[in-house]
């Protein structure tokens, strides 16, 4: 399992990579939100007009006199008119801005964020077991459903408004220096400020929230592993300890998003302290030029609510490179997904097979999960096609390994594995594992119908095929006499119906694969004699002129199969033919522990 960190220099093109598609929709919301800047400059001059132009005895604007009849400027009412439809027309224009960018922005980061969750969830099923088994379900889980809309946040939420307020910031800088360049000056002053207080936090801020995305995690972990573990949880009665440690994950979580808020607070405090600090300064100075005359009340009071606008851009500059954190760390979290290579891949060339005919050879197989740790060593053996084969073995002898080998589950370590001559790898990964029908110890059905569950292995079967396959498993008569039927749904996991029924149901799905290898990993070990009868009788007719290998904790389950592997501590013991259940008893018994 190779893992590579996502770098936060890469974030941008990759980002972009997901906006591509819908490069259309985000030039109009750019386009629209750079329309916002020239009504935001319109906002205060009605104020102006008012102040100056009614109440005052100043001229009207040179633009605005071009615009209007000569007779509505010797009229203060006519003007005052003007002022509040202006006032009017900008808001109504502003709304209506507001309401076609909130549309857009929607669109633009439904569609994004689908696209690069489906692709996390094909990414997470690709995956080896073993990384599945080093991360835990949860992990996944909460990057998927908690962390990628950090992609939609960045580019909709964050890289927009950006560009579109150092756009905001330059026009209003550009206006202001019109009126008063003096006053323009003092209010850039406070920028490189801001600028350097951002810079500084923004560090901080991304190691508090990758800190914090962990904790939440850890919180999601715990839930997930006592809901999945329910009937142990209350078989043992360790509810309370389990909400103790649910607290416990939960109190961690807090403390560290009070520093975290700690932090983002002080910032916000030291951010609106030089704002203000540029704002009194602007208001003061302003005063003593209006009484100077160099300033009319109207000018002081544009660039004042020009200044409320140049601030706003210029603090949503700083906020977002603070705020910008926590989406940047779900983003490298949920990219650091994809950047996780396989350990089982396809090869280029890999060839195609429509059905085996099911000879399998190990040829020298070793494998181990770490260096330290090796669990099977040096496996050879050839098996004919159509051949029932038991695996046997004490507990921890590496008998499920080899069965995980076989279906590309891992790759060996060293050797190879041949199915009709052509080692595995070479074979399209879809097609070879659509040669083999699996039957798990603990059945795993889903949270749909009986029908639904039966077709899972044949999408697109027809009513009458389920029912064939499900008769071949004995299944066919539990299932008539539910109340819903196939359409009867079997609750998570199967859990309403019994052990033994949803391995009936397992046996049907398997039947309907039809695939040229059988594996039977230990079918019968969950269920009673009575039940182990009609499975067995079942399984007789499915193994049949099908290459088959089973595992199995009693030894009387083998005693149909023709050829027996005996594996003890990842070594191969012997491969015999057929023998009595005492002889398989006898054989294992004699291993040493």
């Amino acid at each position: 399992m190779v893992h590579h960190k996502s770098s936060r220099k890469d974030l941008l093109p990759r980002l972009l990579h997901y906006l591509k598609p819908h490069w259309a929709a985000v030039l109009g919301l750019f386009a629209l939100s750079l329309l916002a800047t020239p009504l935001a400059l319109l906002t205060p001059l009605p104020l102006k007009i008012a102040v100056d132009n009614v109440v005052g005895q100043h001229p009207l604007p040179g633009p605005i006199t071009v615009l209007l009849p000569r007779s509505f400027e010797e009229s203060k009412l006519a003007v005052l008119i003007m002022a509040a439809a202006l006032l009017l027309t900008v808001t109504l224009l502003t709304q209506l801005l507001n309401l076609m960018n909130w549309l857009l922005r929607t669109y633009i980061g439904g569609k994004m964020l689908l696209r690069f969750r489906a692709q996390l969830f094909r990414h997470v099923q690709c995956l080896s077991l073993a990384h599945h088994d080093a991360k835990g379900t949860s992990d996944f889980v909460y990057r998927i459903q908690n962390d990628a809309p950090a992609l939609q946040h960045i580019a909709i939420d964050a890289l927009i408004p950006f560009v579109t307020a150092v756009f905001t910031v330059t026009s209003i800088v550009w206006v202001t220096v019109r009126i008063d360049w003096v006053l323009a000056l003092v209010a850039l002053v406070v920028s490189p400020a801001l600028f350097l207080l951002s810079r500084f936090s923004s560090r901080r801020m991304h190691r508090h929230w990758r800190e914090m995305k962990e904790r939440q995690s850890s919180e999601l972990s715990v839930i997930h592993e006592v809901l999945g573990a329910i009937r142990i949880v209350k078989a043992f009665g360790k509810e309370d300890e389990e909400e103790k440690r649910f607290i416990r994950h939960s109190n961690e979580s807090i403390r560290t998003r009070m520093r975290l808020a700690l932090f983002q607070g002080g910032f916000d405090v030291l951010v609106g302290l030089i704002t203000a600090v540029g704002t009194a300064s602007v208001l003061f100075l302003g005063i003593l030029r209006v009484q100077s005359g160099i300033l009319t009340l109207g000018e002081l009071l544009l660039v004042m609510a020009y200044l409320a606008q140049l601030y706003g851009p210029l603090k949503t500059l700083s906020n977002k490179a603070t705020d910008i954190q926590s989406s940047l760390v779900s983003a490298e979290r949920a990219f650091e997904i994809l950047d996780e290579k396989p350990d089982v891949i396809e090869r280029p060339h890999a060839k195609p097979i429509v059905r085996a005919k099911g000879a399998l050879a190990f040829d020298g197989v070793s494998f181990q999960y770490d260096p330290a740790r090796r669990i099977l060593n040096d496996i050879s053996f050839d098996i004919k096609p159509g051949t029932r084969v038991g695996i046997i073995g004490s507990t921890g002898a590496g008998k499920t390994t080899l069965l995980s080998l076989l279906i590309r589950f891992y790759d060996p370590t060293s050797g190879r594995i041949l199915l009709d001559g052509v080692d595995m790898r070479d074979y399209k990964l879809v097609d070879l594992r659509n040669q083999f029908t699996i039957v798990f110890q603990e059945p795993v059905l889903f949270s749909t119908s009986i029908a639904e569950n039966i077709a899972y292995a044949r999408p697109g079967a027809s009513e009458q095929e389920i029912v064939k396959a499900a008769q071949a498993a004995n299944a066919h008569d539990f299932i008539s006499k539910l109340p819903k039927g196939y359409q009867t749904r079997v609750g998570e996991r199967g859990m309403r119906l019994s052990g033994g029924e949803r391995q009936r149901i397992s046996l049907a799905r398997a039947f309907l694969k039809d695939a040229p290898i059988l594996i039977l990993d230990e079918p019968t070990s969950a269920v009673d004699i009575k039940t182990e009868s009609g499975i067995m009788d079942a399984m007789e007719r499915l193994m049949k002129d099908r290459t088959t290998f089973m595992v199995a904790h009693r030894l009387s389950t083998l005693t149909n199969c023709e050829l027996f592997i005996h594996i003890e501590h990842g070594e191969l013991v012997s491969v015999a033919s057929s023998r009595s259940p005492e002889e398989l008893q006898r054989a294992v018994l004699s291993q040493p522990s």
